[in-house]
């Protein structure tokens, strides 16, 4: 005890040391930026900093790439919540309660609730890593294959369950996200599959644009389609920041919980913070008395995510130092840095100096609270201005939304073939809230598939069916079955107490809409057929997951089907439906939407033409002329102000590998 305490103390000194301390407050402000800019992800941003730390120390070098990686997902969830559009993968779940509460004139009170859970969830996370590593070896080791499918399993139950009336809807959901994690080169036998041919698909569809594309473009829409600011209610003076930071502590427990499950699913390697998030989503959802708030503008619903993806990173690090496997993508960056000043992460990590490196250890958890204090103070100092946000009219911020989704999209493989899937999978969204079928278990399909399928092969291989029957994929098993059967049960009760059967749910529902849904449905079942049938000649090895998967989500599909055409399929109550106000006649909302979604296009295809760089101005300035009729004073000041922006920060400082324009290659 002594040895921990005293290394324990040292870690601190070192942090606290100038040259430590200055770079970790640099690291600090680089994460932060990259936070709040969707899609540039933290990653990326660690594996661009790595060749700076080759002449730093070791405590120096950590201290700069863990307060970066530290902070982006606690300022992630400022850009979900006042824009709708994931500062970070890791804050998609953040969008489905905190952007509603923005509408509402809520923003400042969603972001105290953010940052103050996100700041609880950290200092988590950290005691976790503190705490845990001594005994953390047995928990992992005890994990087979089996019990890893299963537990990717159980959570994609647990977000399907989401859906409320329509599980069946959010099973379904999942599923094609399973498929969706398909697409591309098998790692094991290079088989293509579903690429269409096209090499851009060879690395599979990124998590990034079709994040992008499911949430950010359908909000884009729907503001367009109001006409309004993102709060449609007055933000205040401080739009209610202290009134968030006392949610946290009104619902300590929920948000300790979420924590705990964010550090345990950062233990297991491959998971990470976009599981977390769903998953403490999930968990705030099921353990609320009243399940009809979220979706709407359930501060819950915001305290979960964020303390469950800021506690996820001390949790990943505890595999990662104690034996060298990264929990996540950010600790397999973290990994170079280890290699980088001739550090081995292993057993001596926890043995002190001079055996060891205990002390270097503790900085890690020195250096994730303290980042997490700076940074949280800092945007409390900063949330007066950035809520004032929300107000800005939507036509001025619609071009600049648009330019972070492409170049968030564009930032994360430097693939132009990614801004046509945020435009597809954009589409897919917007169909999807109209139709009010759920969104994140897509997306959590989309995360949890390449674990799943390679945990499925590899049980599979090693135990026969036999691994159905062992005591952990049962417990698992039951697990989820309880997670996802006993809502339903509770509503079919409460239903039949109040004596409302399921018709009159749908009953109320306009016609245009079931119609759609029906086709929907249709679709997914004719998309599913063709997969099945593509996937006949890939081989046991690389067709094992498509053929199960594909199987269970076509008979899924058929059965939705049948509802749909009995006038049985139920809504998918617990999301938010981006459809016109009422108070938006409906011609006016379809003009409006083919408007927005031209210009969608539009930026497009100006970035195609001309490259990134001449078509932000030149396109934004169209926008703010013909859109929205802004006078020319203000559209030459803020198209000048979006292209230093843009060229300033991605061209020049991070510098993005934007390609030329198909103009100027015609030309040259």
């Amino acid at each position: 005890m002594i040895e921990i305490a005293d290394a324990l103390a040292s870690g601190l000194a070192q942090v606290l040391t100038w040259p430590t301390a200055t770079r970790m407050l640099a690291g600090v402000a680089i994460g932060f930026v990259v936070g709040i800019l969707p899609g540039l992800g933290g990653p990326a941003t660690l594996a661009l900093m790595l060749p700076f730390i080759f002449k730093m120390s070791a405590v120096e070098a950590f201290a700069f790439l863990l307060g970066m990686a530290s902070v982006t997902a606690t300022t992630g969830d400022i850009t979900s919540v006042l824009f709708g559009v994931p500062g970070e993968p890791t804050t998609a779940s953040t969008i489905v309660d905190g952007h509603p509460m923005a509408k509402k004139g809520e923003a400042g009170r969603a972001l105290g609730a953010a940052l103050m859970s996100s700041l609880v969830g950290a200092v988590f996370g950290a005691l976790a890593l503190a705490a845990a590593i001594p005994v953390v070896r047995p928990l992992v080791m005890a994990l087979g294959s089996p019990e890893f499918f299963m537990l990717a399993l159980l959570g994609t139950t647990f977000v399907a369950a989401l859906s409320g009336d329509a599980l069946l809807k959010g099973l379904i959901a999942s599923g094609l996200g399973f498929l969706l994690a398909t697409v591309g080169l098998d790692p094991f036998t290079g088989i293509q599959r579903y690429t269409f041919g096209q090499l851009a698909l060879w690395d599979g569809v990124g998590l990034v644009p079709v994040t992008l594309g499911l949430f950010a473009i359908p909000e884009v829409i729907d503001l367009a389609v109001q006409g309004t600011s993102i709060a449609r209610h007055d933000v205040g003076r401080l739009g209610g920041v202290m009134e968030g930071v006392k949610d946290t502590f009104r619902h300590f427990w929920l948000v300790i919980r979420c924590s705990a499950i964010g550090v345990y699913v950062g233990v297991i390697p491959g998971m990470g913070g976009s599981v977390s998030q769903w998953l403490a989503y999930a968990h705030a959802v099921q353990s609320s008395r009243d399940k009809a708030r979220f979706g709407q503008g359930a501060v819950e619903g915001v305290l979960g995510p964020g303390a469950a993806n800021n506690s996820t990173l001390g949790g990943a690090m505890i595999p990662t130092v104690a034996f060298g496997v990264p929990g996540s993508v950010t600790t397999a960056v973290l990994l170079g840095a280890f290699l980088i000043q001739g550090i081995q992460p292993g057993p001596h990590m926890l043995l002190p100096e001079p055996r060891g490196h205990l002390s270097l250890t503790f900085s890690f958890v020195w250096v994730i609270v303290l980042a997490n204090l700076v940074t949280v103070a800092a945007c409390l100092l900063l949330l007066g201005p950035l809520v004032k946000v929300t107000r800005v009219r939507i036509g001025v911020l619609t071009p600049f939304i648009l330019w972070l989704v492409y170049v968030g999209a564009f930032a994360e493989k430097n693939a132009f073939a990614d801004l046509v899937i945020v435009l597809l999978f954009g589409a897919l969204g917007w169909v999807m809230v109209q139709v009010d079928w759920p969104r994140p278990p897509l997306l959590l399909g989309l995360v949890l598939g390449p674990l799943m399928e390679n945990r499925l092969f590899l049980s599979t291989d090693n135990y026969g069916v036999s691994w159905l029957w062992r005591p952990g994929v049962l417990l698992l098993l039951a697990l989820a079955l309880a997670g996802t059967l006993y809502p339903t049960l509770k509503r079919w009760r409460a239903r039949a107490r109040s004596r409302a059967g399921p018709s009159s749910t749908e009953s109320s529902a306009p016609a245009g809409r079931r119609d759609g849904d029906t086709l929907f449905v249709l679709g997914i079942a004719l998309a599913t057929a063709w997969a099945l049938w593509a996937s006949r000649g890939f081989g046991y090895r690389a067709g094992l997951f498509p053929w199960v998967i594909g199987s269970v989500v076509l008979l899924a599909a058929l059965a939705q089907l049948g509802l749909a055409l009995a006038g049985r399929a139920g809504p998918a109550r617990g999301h938010p439906v981006a459809a016109a106000s009422p108070a938006v006649p409906a011609p006016l909302a379809r003009r409006r939407t083919a408007e927005i979604a031209a210009w969608t296009v539009g930026f497009f295809l100006a970035i195609w033409l001309l490259g990134f760089t001449p078509a932000v101005p030149v396109a934004t300035a169209l926008y703010l002329t013909l859109s929205a009729r802004e006078r020319w004073p203000t559209t030459l000041v803020l198209a000048g102000l979006a292209w230093a922006f843009f060229y300033l920060l991605f061209d020049r400082a991070l510098h993005v590998p934007f390609p030329d324009g198909q103009l100027f290659v015609w030309l040259g």
